[in-house]
């Protein structure tokens, strides 16, 4: 895998995931208790055997290098292996990364000094288990000049994804970005091939690309909807990839967190009594960068007449956590968040240093870090007094952003 070069996009603002974007770049927001969402991409890598990385960074990106720094770095140089930051620096021009494209294109130089024969470029921001090695040896196999990973979805997501259309034996006949009415599978009308934002590229063949792209005043730069139409325009061997899941559970498991909705969703897919994503697999490990916390400890007062019961049900407890006669139910607890008594969580995130006060009650909320919910506090109860004071999403999940001081 020496002649292979890895960049992962990391510099995405996540708009539609304010107000957790709002302090941090979207790979960066915490997910699962203990992780950060570019872990996931960061773990296949490793699992895949991929060891020379380039994450490329851009929009508040303080907190994804930290993490990177402090918990990625298990590299030896002397090898030949390593995991470099390249923040977005104006190198060929007066402009930042304006795309997709125009990110490697910018760091293009890299390319030119490692002199890969493949080229692979992934998406920092997605929940999902995968080999790359199996894609990029499908790539060669099949002597292709790019090929794209797509994965089977339901035709009622094409508005949110991008949609690959395919022929008869896989080759890649066209791109649409969230269309209404899309191209489906052959043979299977109900499903679309959805891109998961993973491209393989002949390495001569993407600077060529990216090289022609960057003079195109009218392009946005983007792998998608400029690289992908242009190539196969040109008549270039053009293939899609069909994603193989080393989740090992009968669906498969792909998460784009584009949307608070989604990002919910994806969290609390693992506090299902069987989780749909598997995160105790010791073949497939997930890693990543934890502070040095004591262990969880509950605290049980034995009052049955004032209930002070220190209780986790159907939850994700991550170290440092004290559940001091408070109740916790369905829900996922960062490190250093402490449960008051008499208060209760239910099917709830909430992220490292929150402390909920007594009588506090918050029901399918999300709790950004360094909040104090006051005593008495009720969140997630009434929406529409929450909407007055915070974030509520369409299905009703309500956002207190980081470090906001509810009076």
């Amino acid at each position: 895998m020496k002649k292979v070069i890895t960049f992962i996009m990391a510099g995405g603002k996540g708009e539609r995931l304010w107000p957790l974007t709002r302090d941090r770049a979207k790979p960066a927001v915490p997910f699962g208790g203990i992780y950060r969402i570019i872990d996931f991409t960061l773990s296949n890598c490793i699992n895949s055997g991929l060891r020379r990385i380039y994450v490329l960074t851009q929009y508040k990106s303080i907190s994804l290098h930290r993490h990177i720094r402090m918990g990625w770095s298990i590299f030896s140089s002397e090898l030949g292996e390593f995991i470099e930051i390249l923040p977005a620096q104006q190198r060929v021009g007066e402009s930042w990364y304006l795309g997709t494209a125009d990110a490697i294109y910018q760091n293009i130089y890299t390319i030119e000094m490692e002199r890969p024969d493949e080229v692979l470029i992934l998406a920092g921001d997605h929940v999902y288990k995968m080999n790359y090695y199996q894609m990029i040896d499908f790539h060669r196999s099949i002597d292709a000049d790019l090929t794209v990973g797509v994965v089977e979805m339901s035709k009622e997501k094409s508005s949110q994804l991008g949609v690959v259309e395919v022929d008869d034996v896989g080759r890649v006949k066209g791109f649409e970005e969230k269309p209404r009415h899309p191209k489906t599978i052959p043979g299977a009308p109900d499903k679309i091939y959805a891109s998961m934002g993973i491209y393989v590229f002949k390495c001569k063949v993407l600077e060529e690309e990216l090289i022609e792209d960057s003079g195109n005043k009218s392009s946005e730069h983007d792998f998608g909807k400029d690289i992908l139409p242009h190539m196969i325009k040109q008549g270039y061997k053009v293939a899609a990839y069909n994603f193989k899941d080393e989740n090992k559970k009968e669906a498969k498991y792909w998460r784009d967190i584009g949307t608070i909705d989604a990002y919910y969703e994806a969290n609390m897919d693992l506090v299902a009594v069987e989780p749909v994503f598997n995160l105790y697999d010791k073949d497939w490990p997930i890693r990543t960068y934890q502070e040095q916390y004591p262990p969880l400890k509950t605290v049980f007062s034995g009052d049955e007449i004032t209930g002070r019961v220190g209780l986790v049900l159907d939850s994700l407890v991550s170290s440092g956590c004290i559940i001091s006669g408070g109740k916790v139910q369905r829900s996922i607890l960062s490190p250093n968040v402490r449960i008051n008594s008499f208060s209760e969580v239910y099917d709830s995130i909430l992220m490292e240093g929150v402390n909920v006060g007594r009588y506090a009650k918050i029901k399918r909320a999300i709790i950004d870090k360094d909040v104090d919910i006051p005593s008495g506090a009720v969140i997630g109860y009434d929406l529409e007094e929450d909407k007055k004071k915070f974030l509520v999403t369409e299905s009703g999940i309500v956002v207190v952003a980081k470090g906001t001081k509810i009076k």
